[in-house]
């Protein structure tokens, strides 16, 4: 059957090559978020930077991202989807060859940041695809697939790059996008179509202002959410200055796209309920997930002594199990079970995984422990990111699709940025306050504590250290232990916070989420 002429439904063969290709860009851009923070070291020896400036290699990728999301929409109209997202490829595999070749860390840093700008159209780019190269009845399975994406991309780039690194060297993590890439990009040119509804304005009508509003309003916010824990809030001039002109140019900027004739960001499409909530859920489990795939980590590797590579093996068996979930949530949602209600059951999973997480940690976590609650984190995950992507995209139809995958992608984006930035403060405010409440505990005329003392000065001067010698030791080996508990206590709160969080969000779902009442189109035949 052939499809109407506006459709853009494939199938056969057209579809899975169609949606291969754009889970694939997904995951590649995901596993770049993620792959470089296992390299950083070498980098910082290869390419004689500073702790500081090495961590803007991270950080380019991330602003370039934060600005060009929202932009997809607009630029695919621009340019057609087809040759815009074909020359997105095309520019992060470039910019991937470059980023292995750098010399010094300003190339790096410009690499990665264009990088960035193809690497965030692919993101969103590749859910537009997906969403309408299937047909409606069947978005909930095509969403399921675009998930996978989602969640295994940042899951396996610690783990990619570790291996890579022990392995190999550090260019070796970019150059493996380029055989990717450019197949990639050879199937896109030849198998994606562009919308007919995709119009190209012209120059003069073209909101330059808004791009210049957006670009200083969301660069400055992530700037001051990536640095300001590093650079002390807003005892640093810099942070302050950065938080007035993000203040400034996102209330401009969202004025300007309310009230300009042809925005390059189309916030009136927000007008759909499902949408808006589906924006708010997604900036949600952006937040949860980051967060506390930040945390696991630091705790592996920090106080259980892990190496990167072994942190992140641990995620790759409940990644594994979420792609279950992914299928079996998608086949009941295309069977009619709401998607209320399963964002509902996924967002009291991840409270438990949360709950369960703060009491399961401690010093001596044995690996089995964290890879059951990892399970339930999978289950949680899988009930939570389809039906929030169906839902979002449910009622929408035509060029809205685009519009509201952009503002959805660019949600999850600073909902990670955010989870980030606010846990790594979190975490540093109360690792010192657990560590002076557990300072007021050891009292030197306690018992416990001399014996303790005791043991450690006699044991340090019998590998041949000096009473005063041996006692500093043995006074800092305490401090060494106070400091780990109280990180760890920072780390057990961050879980239970972050599960909280989840369960005081489920009467928005319940309130607020609306099932469709459009009714679905049959669009395949019998004999597809």
């Amino acid at each position: 059957m052939e499809t109407t002429e506006n459709s853009l439904v494939e199938y056969g063969s057209r579809r899975i090559i169609i949606t291969v290709v754009a889970v694939v860009c997904a995951m590649l851009e995901l596993i770049d978020t993620t792959i470089v923070n296992v390299a950083l070291n070498d980098l910082r020896g290869n390419l004689g930077a500073t702790v500081n400036e090495i961590g803007w290699v991270i950080t380019a990728y991330s602003l370039a991202n934060v600005i060009i999301v929202p932009m997809t929409s607009w630029l695919s109209q621009q340019f057609g989807r087809r040759n815009y997202f074909a020359v997105s490829i095309l520019v992060f595999t470039i910019c991937s060859v470059l980023c292995g070749s750098a010399t010094n860390i300003w190339q790096i840093m410009l690499y990665r940041f264009v990088q960035g700008l193809g690497g965030g159209a692919l993101l969103v780019t590749s859910q537009t695809i997906i969403a309408e190269s299937w047909p409606s009845e069947k978005r909930a399975v095509a969403q399921g697939i675009y998930t996978l994406g989602l969640i295994i991309g940042p899951t396996i780039g610690p783990t990619l790059g570790g291996y890579l690194i022990d392995h190999y060297s550090w260019p070796v993590i970019f150059y493996i996008n380029v055989p990717i890439g450019i197949v990639a990009t050879v199937l896109s040119l030849q198998y994606v179509r562009s919308p007919r509804y995709e119009q190209k304005r012209p120059a003069n009508e073209v909101d330059w202002l808004g791009i210049i509003l957006l670009t200083v309003g969301v660069s400055s916010l992530q700037y001051v959410l990536e640095k300001g824990q590093e650079d002390d809030w807003f005892s640093s001039k810099l942070i302050i200055i950065l938080t007035v002109m993000a203040v400034f140019g996102i209330i401009c900027f969202i004025w300007r796209q309310l009230n300009y004739r042809y925005p390059i960001v189309e916030l009136r499409v927000l007008r759909n309920t499902n949408l808006r909530i589906g924006t708010i859920l997604t900036f949600l489990i952006g937040f949860g997930l980051f967060g506390t795939t930040f945390v696991l980590p630091l705790y592996t590797q920090s106080l259980l002594g892990w190496s990167a590579f072994q942190s992140g093996i641990l995620l790759l068996p409940g990644t594994l199990f979420v792609a279950v979930v992914v299928v079996i949530v998608s086949r009941l949602i295309q069977r009619g079970v709401s998607s209320k209600y399963l964002i509902v059951l996924g967002m009291l999973t991840f409270f438990v995984y949360g709950y369960w997480s703060y009491h399961l940690l401690t010093l001596q976590t044995g690996s089995a422990n964290l890879y059951a609650v990892l399970f339930v984190r999978g289950l949680g995950l899988g009930l939570l990111y389809v039906p929030v992507t169906t839902m979002s995209l449910s009622t929408l139809e035509g060029k809205e699709i685009a519009q509201g995958a952009a503002l959805t992608g660019m949600f999850r984006q600073l909902g990670g940025a955010f989870g980030v930035a606010l846990i790594s403060t979190f975490i540093a405010r109360e690792s010192q306050q657990h560590r002076v409440t557990l300072v007021s505990h050891l009292n030197q005329d306690d018992p416990t504590v001399q014996q303790r003392l005791s043991q450690l000065i006699a044991g340090f001067q019998q590998r041949g250290f000096d009473f005063l010698t041996a006692k500093q030791s043995a006074y800092a080996v305490l401090e060494s232990s106070v400091q780990r508990q109280s990180t760890l206590l920072s780390y057990m709160d961050v879980f239970l916070w972050v599960g909280y969080l989840f369960l005081v969000s489920v009467p928005l779902v319940l309130i607020f989420v609306k099932e469709s009442q459009r009714k679905t189109r049959v669009i395949e035949t019998a004999g597809h």
